[in-house]
């Protein structure tokens, strides 16, 4: 019913990333050298191991950050998770992107396509990393704007009273569901989709919103995984929202596993 356009996974941003990761990688060695000469000065007035003390503590903290973004890139480049750890994937998701896109904001790059970079790279990280899960499993996350706003009934909290007139993709979103087996819940906010996540505790979310509130709802959500696909806005933000039908059934398609009950 809706053109292919809608919701599209994000792709203008993939670029942009990487080339912050490799700006930060070539930059952080210098200023953690600057951070370790220009105190060392006094601190060898102090005492003479103090500047190796400062040293290791600053090299290896600069050690680490370096390995994450190597990691990073490789499993970028690869498609493969090569994260090693959910710790280390949480600090990246939670604190190590969200670093790099406010330093992107600092260089005044566009903060829509800091985010969309940032939905891209956490689509990416989620697929190399997912096996495939039961449908009972997953979970379609609307935001409540996909309704028309001049519809007579609120479907949030009751798909049941959806009428089923096809001026929005709810209908087919909601028959979706049902022939996939999976979850469906429309939902008015981040509070409302905390509540919603904790009932019902899916091993995977499937949600649609926009730049905003993805990125904000990825790091939520942790450490349970997300796959984002950003809305079309032809209207503005907040109203009479769309969505590619066709390409959420993709990815059900691409993430349940067949034959599992």
């Amino acid at each position: 019913m809706f053109p292919s356009l809608f919701a599209k996974e994000p792709k203008a941003g993939k670029s942009l990333l990487p080339l912050l990761l490799v700006a930060v990688l070539v930059v952080l060695p210098v200023l953690a050298y600057l951070a370790w000469y220009l105190p060392s000065v006094g601190l060898i007035h102090i005492h003479p191991l103090l500047p190796w003390l400062a040293g290791l503590i600053i090299g290896g903290t600069v050690l680490f950050f370096c390995f994450g973004l190597t990691l990073l890139l490789l499993t970028l480049v690869t498609g493969k998770d090569l994260l090693l750890t959910d710790s280390l994937r949480r600090f990246i998701i939670k604190y190590l992107l969200p670093g790099i896109l406010g330093l992107g904001q600092l260089l005044r790059l566009d903060p829509e396509r800091l985010q969309n970079a940032f939905i891209s790279l956490n689509n990416q990280l989620v697929r190399a990393a997912m096996k495939p899960l039961a449908a009972r499993e997953v979970m379609i996350l609307l935001p409540h704007c996909l309704q028309r706003s001049d519809c007579p009934v609120k479907i949030t909290g009751n798909l049941n009273q959806c009428l089923r007139c096809g001026r929005c993709a709810i209908m087919e979103l909601i028959d979706l569901a049902r022939a996939k087996g999976v979850e469906l819940a429309v939902v008015t906010g981040g509070t409302l989709a905390r509540k919603v996540i904790s009932q019902r505790r899916p091993k995977l979310i499937v949600a649609v919103a926009c730049e905003r509130d993805l990125v904000s709802g990825i790091r939520d959500a942790w450490p349970l995984p997300v796959i984002a696909l950003i809305n079309e806005r032809p209207e503005g933000p907040c109203v009479n929202t769309r969505v590619d039908v066709a390409q959420v059934a993709r990815i059900l398609e691409e993430q349940i596993a067949t034959g599992i009950p």
